[in-house]
């Protein structure tokens, strides 16, 4: 046996781990995952990876990890300090550690402070009237769509476009460039993957050089011509804190824009098309919900516990510590893995059933000084779809499987077909 740990007295079988991430890239496993999480999770809550660092599978020590001090994000310093600091220095790598999910103390919490309390209530009121008319067009050409064809790609049709229009308008877009962006997002986000290939690698280069022209015109263009959207806002603030450095504001302005956008965009769009996939899926839930509409709001809190839109995510060790009985040098890489946290039985019960009436707990959001900014927003949006939905669909059911991305990391369902 080739041993890669021994924690708590468990031996853990490299060739075992191995075969559990070969067979979570597979279809199979992109399509349900989360029996292989469970055989991880068996391994122990600490779980040595092949390549050095840690997954982290139980729901306790993700948590733990998440809101710990002792945790950071893999910064810039950090990658500097690496052995093999080459393997950072991918373009789309880089550029993301200038974004606030890859900055720590001070950096990131003077970048946090200044977009406030971004999605809060007063802003998610403001932002409603414009949600429902985005979700009242869209399912008029799903409608339009199912007479026509019938059947429709739900994804395509309405999941994905839903979160770019809200986005969108709300940092000013212009509707001409939602499918540009769109399409620039899916392609960045190969580089946040687990171990991304050199020609996923390079898609992800110059889908970053694509993002990086369009968000630092943008921010050029709204400088020249302010106004009272938010975008305008966060110059104004970036303009008075760097009075005389207008390029370190722009860097930032840069940074946050582009940041925002995609990480509201395939998140959304995913946990969307889950919920729908997930009521469709079993007979009798989709007309349960339509008559119990009180419950929509637990429908999708259990979605985003049962099938996060991120699996994975990352920290490194501030400082000597042990986690979970297992001791870690300072550096060493964690993965924090949100569909087993969230599937762990010790958490909650018979966690491998879809149930809306469960009022289970989930760390799909993240946790500590991370969380996920747009949590209220994306609840807004699924909210609002799925009550809608249920009304004007009620023979609404699928006509294939969701087909998904050959991805670790950010979940994404490519396409989801539905008849009524």
């Amino acid at each position: 046996m080739t041993a890669v740990g021994d924690i708590s007295g468990l031996t853990i079988d490299r060739r075992s781990v191995i075969s559990v991430l070969r067979r979570l890239r597979s279809p199979e496993g992109q399509s349900d995952p989360f029996p292989l999480y469970g055989e991880l999770r068996e391994m122990g809550d600490v779980v040595p990876a092949p390549w050095g660092g840690y997954f982290v599978t139980g729901f306790e020590v993700c948590s733990q990890v998440l809101r710990g001090r002792n945790w950071l994000t893999p910064d810039f310093a950090w990658q500097e300090r690496r052995p093999d600091a080459e393997r950072w220095n991918a373009p789309a790598t880089r550029e993301m550690s200038m974004t606030l999910s890859r900055l720590n103390a001070p950096a990131h919490t003077c970048q946090r402070r200044s977009l406030g309390n971004l999605f809060d209530r007063k802003t998610i009121e403001d932002l409603r009237p414009q949600v429902e008319e985005h979700v009242a067009r869209l399912l008029d050409d799903l409608d339009r769509r199912l007479r026509a064809d019938g059947e429709a790609d739900f994804v395509t049709t309405v999941s994905e476009q839903l979160p770019v229009h809200t986005v969108g308008r709300w940092l000013g877009l212009p509707e001409r460039d939602y499918a540009h962006v769109l399409d620039m997002t899916h392609r960045q986000v190969y580089a946040q993957e687990l171990l991304p290939t050199k020609s996923e690698l390079a898609v992800s280069a110059q889908a970053t050089l694509e993002l990086r022209a369009y968000f630092t015109e943008l921010v050029r263009q709204r400088r020249a011509t302010p106004g009272n959207d938010v975008l305008s806002g966060w110059i104004r603030h970036w303009d008075e804190q760097l009075p005389d450095d207008r390029e370190s504001a722009d860097r930032i302005l840069y940074a946050l824009t582009m940041f925002i956008t995609i990480a509201s965009l395939e998140t959304t769009a995913t946990l969307m098309s889950v919920a729908v996939w997930l009521l469709l899926s079993e007979p009798g839930r989709w007309e349960w919900l339509r008559r119990n509409p009180g419950y929509v709001d637990d429908a999708v809190e259990e979605a985003l516990r049962y099938d996060p839109p991120i699996h994975l995510n990352t920290r490194v060790a501030a400082e000597d510590t042990v986690l979970a009985g297992v001791p870690l040098a300072k550096d060493t890489m964690v993965h924090v893995l949100y569909g087993a946290a969230n599937h762990d039985p010790r958490r909650n019960e018979d966690p491998d059933s879809f149930d809306i009436l469960r009022n289970g707990t989930h760390l799909t959001f993240g946790g500590g000084a991370h969380y996920c900014l747009g949590a209220a927003l994306a609840r807004l949006e699924a909210r609002t779809l799925l009550t809608r939905l249920l009304q004007r669909f009620d023979t609404l059911r699928l006509s294939s499987a969701p087909a998904y991305a050959p991805r670790m990391v950010f979940r994404r369902m490519t396409s989801l077909k539905v008849t009524a």
